[in-house]
């Protein structure tokens, strides 16, 4: 008998073990039976092949008439080309660089073969089918309806080296093998949600007597997969809420009331609640790890800038950790410019009970960062905002108590903990992660399950409506045209506008600094920051001030950019994606997203955020050349339907692979998660969460479930944990 561990090689031999392990990253027997079948054909489920139609999915039983390999004429390979009948018609079976396959599609051989119907030279082909020739001494088709119409096959994500017959095969000689494995899933779990043991599992959706058996099976694993995830999130909240932090209460009468009384407008309800659970959490002797949600305008900065205060009152520091110096710049310049002279302690002009507001990024002069480094180390600066700068091992803090994450998604674990490190006398400092992307529920527990969420849904009182517009290029050309009119019109009213490229476009091959993927199959390059620029400068915005801002550019030079914009000195400014999170500029009216069919519904609804700021209202043109009814351009539609982010992040996700939802493809790992679908499964993953939440608070060392806590450490070592902290 062989359990999990077992190498596959005495399994089912060294040839077959060294082609999975080569093709398909299969080493051991768990790894094989963890690659499930992707989908399953019912040999029940047959077509004639006198009534198939062009993109049908079938199944045929058919004889082999004829088999022939040729030289492609003009390009290398070949391609080897069988005709199966079944005496109703003929099909045409096409594979490219597979001469191989001529040993099974001998003449007079029966099989099944199954894939999707397309014309070629006006006859019907399956174009590299699946298939399964029946054994040589079944001559006749009545025969093989009565032995094999009722059978289930497997179709298992394969490759050309490794077909999915062949991993058929080592499944069936694997599960004859296969011992008691023990089980991640307790029994009281087992016995509370209905499921079947693991090898049960295993023997069902490998080898299903019935298509019903296959789902009960399937579902068993999903929730396996959500439960181990849940456990270990389970188990890192447990442990967060046992480690001690130093309580920082707000003075009063001190910097926080300060601040309120020189807002020049009031605190949303939302903001007062969010700030009130946030003050108490800080009050108390164990680390606040707290995941901050809100829509684009909603005021999460102000929220954390209260929090960051209560801690300098207690006599703490805050640091704001920024993705891109963009971003840190201009929390630097927006959170000096809320506190005033309160942000000038020891200067002309500052407050008595005023701090400072110290700025640390990778690229500033040895003497700018000597100076940051001592305010930090001293204390005089109470808030300090940077980028991975921050986690140098020079950078010491005088009393680290809170971490203030911005744009979690773009931070992995180690770097959160590198900060977090720095606190003193072995304490922890508090912890708030903000994103401006609204989770949708499931990711919220799946992705951020070790957090605490608030959320912020209304925004200020006096932000102006924005009204967003899909510009189709290709049917009414004349648009793109208005739109550079209305540029100008926007420009002359005093307002300021972006223009966003998905690429910079200033190198050989065209590459951007985040070059968003192809709408669905379009091959056209797209719009480039520098060329489409110097194309508006020389045509539709001729004498208009004009500049570029994109990541590659020096960090003074972003920043004068972005202030000559804000002063109007430049109005227009033609932009990467630099732009998609934390630029406040009131006057800004106005954007034009150039191929916004490249970007994704969230980063569009992002970008979208940067306008209407203010009191003017805002207009948003989404130009593309996606046709209608395609995928791209419904998701265009869909952003230019509505404005609640919510809503869009529900769209976005159901047009994201899974991978992308959690991390998991930003890692040099497989997944942990084969079944499991952060979209489909809410059911699943709730009462996993639900019952691992109860397992663990019983056996937090998960003592008595040995299985589990395997389970787990397998789970985290595949992806090092980077998916618990990607959105």
């Amino acid at each position: 008998m062989v359990g999990f561990d077992t190498q596959l090689t005495p399994v089912v031999g060294d040839k077959t073990a060294k082609a999975l392990a080569k093709t398909l990253d299969l080493h051991t027997v768990g790894d094989l039976m963890r690659h499930y079948p992707r989908r399953y054909v019912q040999r029940g489920e047959l077509t004639e092949l006198s009534s198939l139609r062009d993109d049908e999915l079938v199944t045929v039983v058919a004889r082999v008439k004829s088999v022939a390999n040729r030289r492609m004429k003009n390009r290398r390979g070949s391609i080897l080309e069988a005709v199966v009948t079944d005496g109703t018609g003929e099909l045409r079976l096409t594979f490219f660089n597979q001469a191989w396959r001529e040993r099974d599609l001998r003449p007079e051989r029966i099989g099944l073969f199954a894939g999707k119907v397309g014309t070629f030279r006006e006859q019907r082909q399956l174009a590299h089918p699946e298939y399964q020739m029946f054994p040589d001494d079944i001559t006749d088709f009545r025969q093989a309806a009565e032995e094999y119409a009722d059978e289930i096959i497997p179709v298992y994500p394969a490759s050309e080296k490794v077909p999915s017959w062949l991993i058929a095969k080592s499944v069936e000689v694997t599960l004859q093998q296969l011992g008691d494995l023990p089980d991640p899933l307790p029994d009281e779990v087992l016995r509370k949600r209905r499921l079947p043991g693991l090898v049960a599992a295993l023997n069902a959706v490998h080898r299903p007597k019935a298509i019903e058996k296959a789902w009960t099976a399937q579902r068993r694993l999903r929730f396996e997969e959500a439960f181990v995830l849940q456990t270990e999130l389970a188990r890192r909240r447990l442990s967060t809420a046992a480690l001690p932090a130093k309580p920082r209460r707000a003075t009063p009468g001190g910097l926080v009331d300060a601040l309120d009384e020189r807002l020049p407008f009031e605190l949303t309800e939302g903001q007062r609640q969010v700030g009130d659970q946030l003050a108490a959490e800080l009050d108390t002797p164990h680390p606040m790890h707290r995941l901050l949600q809100g829509e684009v305008g909603a005021g999460k900065t102000v929220v954390a800038l209260r929090a960051m205060l209560a801690v300098v009152d207690a006599g703490g520091q805050a640091a704001l950790l920024a993705p891109t110096e963009v971003l840190a710049q201009q929390h630097h310049r927006s959170l000096t410019a809320m506190l005033g002279e309160l942000a000038q302690a020891g200067m002309l002009g500052g407050a008595d009970q005023g701090t400072r507001v110290a700025l640390l990024t990778g690229s500033m002069s040895t003497a700018q960062r000597r100076t940051a480094l001592n305010e930090i180390v001293t204390g005089d600066a109470g808030i300090v905002v940077g980028t991975h700068a921050l986690l140098e091992e020079n950078v010491q803090f005088f009393d680290l108590g809170l971490v203030v994450v911005d744009e979690q998604h773009r931070f992995g674990v180690e770097q959160r903990a590198a900060l977090a490190a720095k606190s003193r006398d072995g304490t922890r400092p508090h912890v708030l992660v903000m994103t401006a992307t609204p989770i949708p529920r499931t990711v919220a527990m799946t992705v951020f399950g070790d957090l605490e969420i608030s959320t912020l849904s209304d925004v200020p009182r006096g932000r102006a409506d924005v009204a967003t517009h899909v510009v189709p290029v290709d049917e009414k050309p004349h648009y793109l045209d208005r739109a550079w009119q209305r540029v100008r019109e926007e420009v002359e009213a005093g307002h300021r506008v972006y223009i966003v490229c998905p690429r910079i476009g200033d190198d050989d091959n065209g590459s951007a600094e985040e070059e968003p993927p192809p709408a669905d199959d379009d091959k056209r390059r797209p719009a480039a920051v520098l060329e489409l620029a110097e194309h508006l400068r020389t045509g539709p915005l001729e004498g208009v001030g004009l500049d570029v801002l994109h990541g590659r550019l020096p960090a003074e030079t972003k920043d004068a950019v972005m202030a000559a914009f804000a002063a109007g000195t430049t109005p227009v400014v033609v932009a990467t994606t630099v732009i998609e999170v934390g630029i406040d500029v009131p006057t800004a009216s106005m954007m034009v997203v150039v191929d916004a069919d490249r970007f994704g519904v969230s980063q569009l609804h992002q970008l979208r955020g940067r306008i209407g700021r203010g009191a003017i209202p805002g207009v948003c043109l989404l130009v593309t050349e996606a046709p209608p009814g395609t995928p791209a351009r419904e998701r265009l539609d869909a952003v230019a339907g509505t404005r609640d982010g919510f809503e869009l992040s529900q769209v976005d996700l159901e047009h994201r692979r899974e991978g992308d939802v959690l991390g998991a493809s930003q890692s040099g790992h497989r997944s942990s998660l084969k079944l499991l679908r952060v979209i489909r499964d809410v059911e699943i993953i709730e009462q996993a969460r639900e019952d691992a939440g109860a397992v663990v608070e019983a056996d937090p060392d998960l003592t008595a479930h040995p299985a589990l806590l395997d389970a787990v450490r397998a789970a985290l070592a595949e992806q090092e944990a980077d998916y618990l902290d990607k959105a």
